[in-house]
């Protein structure tokens, strides 16, 4: 049997700590949710869904809302909170573009989502084959907006623009967690880094909208996720996603602590203080969670925004 954490077979064993009442997915095993497996599976596609074992998976695919996981589900990182696959990846699928638009299309997606693992071994980071995956799904599915979860891209050059290139509607890259614990957390990756790509996208394109992700209960405290907060509106993103860490295993980072459903309430509260446009923050917040009618709402305050503006 393949190990899918190689890097994580010597650290030492993090109990798992018991969910609080409050941190439920819903278990639905609909009509829709079994035709989005059956298309998934048909077209030998990986989603995060299941390959970083998503807790929203039975609510989103039972509204037909999966998250594309191009490039292979072997990654080149191997982040501490991740439960998906490390090692050394396999060669990119050149057919791949073309079975993730005909998914999208069979699916009657309006809002797609495509992430990638980190791909180190590759000259441009996957940055041209994202570009191929968002062209051709716009060619077959012209009426479906989309959102892309991008890798850093580190030490990659400029390649990164080859996919704000390409146009998204959404350039999303996670920050993941607070600078203090990137060492731990995050050890292959650079928070400023990570801040600096999310800036260029928005230097690149005013008008694409632009998205990060934080995780809490790693470890964190209340002045380093505000100081993240600074550092991303810095930057100019709009839409902040906040959510609770679920360690996957033993063997992954351990978890410091469930916050509680009010502490998410007052994330949210501080964060559209802030100016972001849109703030996602709740136990189960993930990136791509309800990002349909996260994205019609992003466009309707970018439009009231606007409008704002004009008229002062």
């Amino acid at each position: 049997m393949k190990i899918r954490h190689p890097e994580k077979v010597n650290k030492p064993i993090n109990p798992l700590k018991q969910k609080p009442n409050w941190i439920k997915s819903k278990l639905i095993n609909s009509r829709e949710f079994f035709l989005t497996k059956s298309i998934v599976n048909q077209h030998k596609l990986k989603t995060v869904c299941e390959e970083a074992n998503c807790p929203n998976i039975t609510e989103c695919w039972s509204k037909r809302h999966a998250t594309f996981l191009i490039m292979g589900e072997i990654c080149t990182r191997a982040c501490a909170f991740c439960d998906v696959s490390t090692g050394k990846p396999n060669a990119l699928n050149s057919n791949e573009p073309f079975k993730i638009a005909s998914a999208v299309k069979k699916l009657n997606l309006k809002h797609a989502v495509i992430t990638s693992v980190d791909r180190d071994d590759l000259n441009d980071g996957g940055a041209n084959h994202f570009y191929n995956v968002i062209t051709e799904t716009r060619k077959q599915n012209p009426k479906t907006t989309i959102e892309v979860l991008t890798p850093d891209f580190l030490r990659k050059g400029e390649s990164y623009k080859k996919v704000i290139e390409a146009k998204p509607d959404v350039f999303n890259h996670n920050i993941e967690t607070v600078p203090s614990l990137y060492r731990q957390v995050r050890p292959g990756s650079r928070y400023f880094a990570s801040v600096e790509l999310l800036k260029n996208a928005k230097i690149i394109d005013r008008n694409i909208f632009t998205k990060s992700g934080l995780m809490v209960g790693l470890g964190e405290n209340k002045d380093e996720i505000i100081q993240v907060m600074d550092d991303l509106r810095s930057a100019e993103v709009d839409f902040l996603t906040i959510g609770q860490y679920l360690q996957p295993s033993v063997k992954h980072h351990p978890l410091d602590r469930y916050y509680r459903p009010e502490e998410f309430d007052e994330l949210k509260f501080i964060a559209e203080s802030k100016g972001f446009l849109l703030v996602s923050s709740s136990p189960l917040t993930r990136s791509s969670y309800h990002a349909d009618k996260d994205f019609a709402e992003l466009k309707e305050k970018r439009i009231n925004e606007t409008n704002a503006q004009s008229i002062s």
